[in-house]
């Protein structure tokens, strides 16, 4: 079974930033994050695949950085320009597999999760 503790979320103004880390218990293949707001389904946001290629969202891209420490088996989401729209609990996902591409996230590739880190965006 494979532990994932995230950090870093909190409170910041429109236009601040904030980095998201995630550390695995031992090595994953394919990590991932994703957001949920209120009322809202479970959004990917960002996901490393092979090669060290990365999948975003449109609505992050240019904005979000996701980034990985594999010898400490650590995953990171820089967030830069943040928006009130990207106000939501943050989730660390990962697949025991590594993904040969990716078009689209789903949960459901995702066998192991974190609790989540909160992010506030005010305007």
């Amino acid at each position: 079974q494979v532990q994932l503790v995230e950090s870093g979320g909190g409170s910041v103004q429109a236009g601040g930033s904030l980095t998201l880390s995630c550390t695995a218990s031992t090595y994953t293949g394919s990590m991932g994050w994703f957001r949920q707001a209120p009322g809202k389904e479970r959004e990917g946001v960002a996901t490393s695949y092979s090669g060290g290629r990365a999948y975003y969202v449109d609505s992050v891209k240019g904005r979000f950085t996701i980034s990985q420490d594999n010898a400490k088996n650590t995953l990171y989401l820089q967030m830069n320009r943040l928006k009130p729209e990207d106000t939501g609990m943050y989730y660390c996902a990962a697949s025991p597999y590594q993904f040969a591409y990716v078009k689209f996230m789903t949960p459901n590739s995702y066998t192991y999760w974190g609790q989540g880190t909160q992010v506030t965006v005010s305007s």
